[in-house]
């Protein structure tokens, strides 16, 4: 998934975006993200206990590069299917949320309208009535026959490739400070995951470096396959057209 990139040329670059990140305000606000309706979880009531020693606590550390997140919990949800999640300690979750306060705003400006997972203003909702109007479109207000694609990346979250999604978020942000945390981050990993592959399924950031990754996906879809009907969710996607030879031309005869 790397022809697409010439769509990202043009695009603006940040640099120096690092200290924003430690910055005990943001740390604060990232804190005030991360305890939403946790508030009575016993880590976050003993994190609380001393909550300005230890918010100055991660700032030093990441002002001077010695943070170092804690090991992973890993429990199985079923919720109809079975799911291994992976949890990061609190004060980890509060980094996670510092940065991606920081770089949200940067990658979402690039991410199609239709990219409906984890973003301000979408999700299974909006997803849901998107398809119901691409439907109506592709069957003339259902007085026709309509044809869906629909895929998913296998193993996805097993399989994301560090170096690739590292060199895609270097286009955008030209700061190695900040390439270094998502870094450490990326390596906190599931020990299962062969090394410099995946990311935890239960991390904020691996639900937003799915949007990062998989734009390489949306813009191939809607640039170069040109399809107009598309919608994604994380991994799972959809395509729609009145069509089903040119269906089966981008999927496959199956």
């Amino acid at each position: 998934m790397t022809r697409p990139a010439r769509f990202y040329i043009n695009m603006k670059t940040y640099k120096n975006l690092y200290p924003e990140i430690y910055s005990l305000k943001n740390l604060f606000f990232a804190w005030k993200e991360a305890r939403k309706g946790k508030t009575k979880r016993n880590y976050i009531i003993e994190f609380e206990k001393n909550l300005g020693v230890n918010l100055r606590a991660l700032h030093y550390e990441l002002k001077f590069q010695i943070y170092k997140p804690k090991p992973l919990k890993t429990f199985i949800l079923r919720d109809p299917k079975t799911r291994k999640i992976s949890k990061s300690d609190f004060r980890d979750r509060i980094v996670h949320h510092a940065l991606i306060r920081v770089i949200e705003p940067i990658f979402d400006k690039s991410f199609i309208c239709d990219s409906c997972a984890n973003r301000k203003g979408k999700g299974t909702l909006y997803a849901l009535k998107k398809f119901e109007k691409f439907r109506r479109k592709i069957t003339s207000n259902y007085t026709s026959f309509g044809y869906c694609l629909k895929a998913d990346i296998r193993h996805y979250f097993q399989e994301v490739d560090h170096e690739i999604l590292l060199n895609i978020i270097k286009r955008r942000i030209k700061d190695e400070k900040m390439t270094w945390l998502i870094g450490i981050i990326l390596e906190n990993n599931v020990p299962d995951n062969p090394k410099g592959k995946g990311m935890p399924l239960g991390n904020l950031t691996s639900q937003f470096f799915a949007n990062v990754y998989l734009n390489e996906l949306d813009y191939f879809v809607k640039h170069e396959l040109k399809a107009k009907y598309y919608i994604r969710y994380v991994d799972d996607f959809v395509i729609l057209h009145s069509s089903r030879e040119k269906l089966l031309s981008w999927g496959g005869d199956r």
